[in-house]
């Protein structure tokens, strides 16, 4: 149908043959110590043969590029991964840059820009805020519902109130920098404000 371009996510496995549901493993590596077994289990037993086989059936049809996005309980959730799979799969495999997951897993985006240099596929135009006095006190780790601003240590915000426009200025500048020259999504997940007002709010950031 002419899509030469699939935003999406990598997805998650289960992380051992029988379970139900899928387990993002970020500590097993340290803890706990005897199960090195998960991580091989849902890279080189189900992602890798996966995503090789979506690859030859995207190629087929004529698709050029994955942009899997990175974003937290996904197998792809920042540059490290995605090469992973990307090095095991094809160079097809590349990645929809969202910075505002990078901004609260405590990552700088304009450093993972440079990291990933060609393999940017797609960017989101989406900001975070750490929201003071929270984070200080419990971390990034946060599971409070996303409507639970207040109290949330991190929040989505509309682009510019989370890092100022110098910050998105340069952001921008080195993802063109690296070869990027296409859209800009933009995720309007600003629960402060009402939608058109983030929206708008959005629109007049980006394209300063």
């Amino acid at each position: 149908i002419g899509v030469k371009k699939i935003v999406t996510m990598s997805g998650l496995p289960e992380a051992a043959p029988g379970d139900k549901v899928p387990n993002w493993l970020t500590a097993t590596k340290s803890w706990p110590a005897e199960h090195p077994e998960w991580h091989r289990y849902q890279w080189e037993d189900r992602a890798i043969p996966y995503w090789n086989g979506l690859v030859e059936h995207a190629k087929k049809a004529g698709v050029e590029k994955f942009a899997l996005e990175n974003f937290s309980a996904m197998l792809v959730w920042n540059p490290a991964t995605l090469f992973k799979l990307r090095n095991a799969t094809d160079p097809m495999v590349g990645l929809n840059l969202d910075p505002s997951h990078l901004m609260w897993m405590g990552a700088e985006p304009i450093a993972s820009a440079r990291a990933l240099g060609e393999a940017i596929h797609h960017v989101h135009g989406k900001d975070t805020r750490l929201e003071r006095g929270k984070v200080d006190v419990d971390g990034l780790l946060e599971t409070r519902e996303v409507t639970d601003v207040k109290e949330r240590t991190w929040n989505y915000v509309a682009v510019g109130a989370g890092r100022d426009l110098q910050w998105w200025k340069e952001f921008f500048s080195v993802v063109r920098m690296e070869g990027y020259n296409g859209w800009v999504s933009l995720e309007m997940e600003d629960c402060t404000m009402s939608t058109d007002a983030g929206i708008q709010s959005s629109i007049d950031a980006l394209q300063a």
